[in-house]
């Protein structure tokens, strides 16, 4: 499989190469030169299937020569050590639970499934990588952990000053070890937009063996298409149309589910839910692609004004916006509304929603008024106990705290602060 650049002025390059460099020379962004559905007698017989054998058949042609079959397999085994619950919330909708992992949030299979490649690529490298990372809440957590003690690896997380929770904080600030924070006196989009400086800063590539793990970068990217296999698999037992709503950030997480959608998975519509960060929603009514500087909110993993996948979906329909709107519609939310509909839940169904999660559903209960009698998924991003302020205030009620969590809540914070990119640039240079 080789992999070209949206930018189109890069020359393609395999798996391997495009893991390692995260970001194309031209600053554009890796997609896999062709998709080839999966057999029909895969599509049929999931139900039969472990997630690992889907997982590996969904994956495989991405991958191409890059990784040995017996060794991606066990990357897949390892990645995929926890369940996805599907859990009914009302009638017809149901939360697709991907916070049972280490760091509680969906982010741990892309970081892990990253971790496990680059730990295979690096292992005969002297030279060590350095991975770096921007972060609006749960990736750097979850890159934290997957690459935690890797060996060849180094990592340095870059997040927004006081616009990440405070679990979200510490998950990313008391490992130590090759983790390294950059705590960021500004918003998400001023974070991301300094990593992709750096990766074509050519003083710092001289230097140093830069990829990033940010949903960019295809081993983070593509792992998260599992989720929407794992939750069609739970759900075709009702025998009716699957939809899929998604708390959309930077969209690589949609992304993924179009590439599901594209190997076969008869999923048959999407959903895109924003908080008030809703480029894509209003490009969807205009057909104007006008990003506006990030706001912050109550759904901070979201809050993100220029998202970079979107790219990638755009090419998924070959930037024809009439496709696109066919299998695609958005949605945008605010805090009062998503805070209304977490006290609702929990006073009505009795279940926790986190901001993101609310954020999903009230997607699925707008698009379920013109498409009656479909199932409706919603992606449970992260635990709710990572936003316990604001979760415990709008329910009244003390979220239990998973114990995984209580060692690194007793951790001693560390990180470094700085204002810009000539900051980054001047600590990636001397360390």
């Amino acid at each position: 499989m080789l992999y070209s650049s949206l930018n189109y002025l890069s020359k393609s390059e395999s798996f391997k190469e495009a893991v390692i460099k995260g970001i194309a020379p031209d600053k554009g962004l890796y997609y896999p030169h062709e998709i080839k559905p999966l057999s029909k007698v895969i599509i049929k017989n999931l139900n039969n299937l472990s997630i690992h054998d889907i997982a590996y058949e969904s994956i495989k042609q991405f991958i191409g020569d890059s990784i040995p079959k017996n060794k991606l397999k066990s990357i897949i085994q390892e990645t995929l050590n926890f369940d996805f619950p599907l859990i009914k919330v009302d009638e017809n909708n149901f939360s697709l639970e991907l916070f049972h992992g280490p760091t509680l949030a969906f982010k741990d299979v892309g970081a892990r499934f990253m971790a496990r490649c680059l730990g295979f690529f690096n292992e005969n490298y002297k030279e060590k990588i350095t991975v770096l990372v921007a972060t609006s809440g749960d990736t750097g957590g979850a890159v934290a952990d997957g690459f935690y003690n890797v060996p060849g690896v180094k990592v340095v997380i870059l997040y927004p000053k006081g616009k990440v929770s405070a679990i979200q904080e510490k998950q990313m600030t008391t490992l130590g070890g090759n983790i390294t924070a950059l705590e960021v006196g500004g918003v998400f989009d001023d974070c991301q937009d300094m990593v992709k400086k750096a990766f074509i800063d050519t003083q710092i590539n001289k230097k140093i063996r830069l990829t990033s793990a940010n949903s960019i970068n295809v081993a983070r990217w593509l792992p998260q298409m599992f989720y929407y296999f794992a939750g069609y698999q739970k759900a075709s037992k009702y025998k009716l149309p699957v939809n899929f709503s998604v708390p959309s950030g930077n969209f690589g997480n949609l992304c993924a589910g179009l590439i599901a959608q594209k190997l076969g998975l008869p999923i048959n519509h999407f959903l895109a839910c924003t908080n008030i960060n809703d480029s894509v929603p209003r490009y969807l009514k205009s057909g104007i692609y006008d990003p506006n500087p990030s706001v912050q909110t109550i759904s901070n993993a979201m809050d993100v004004g220029n998202p970079s996948n979107f790219i990638r979906v755009q090419k998924v329909f070959n930037n024809d916006i009439h496709k696109l709107k066919k299998q695609v519609s958005g949605y945008s939310f605010n805090d009062n509304e998503t805070k209304k509909c977490i006290k609702n839940i929990y006073e009505n169904n009795k279940y926790i929603l986190d901001p993101h999660g609310a954020i999903g559903y009230l997607g699925l209960k707008k698009f379920s008024k013109t498409n009656p009698n479909q199932i409706g998924i919603f992606l449970g991003t992260a635990h709710p106990c990572k936003f316990s302020e604001v979760v415990e205030k709008t329910i009244k009620q003390k979220i239990e705290m998973p114990k995984k969590l209580s060692k690194i809540l007793e951790g001693e914070k560390k990180s470094i602060k700085i204002a810009d990119y000539s900051q980054l640039k001047e600590y990636l240079l001397e360390n």
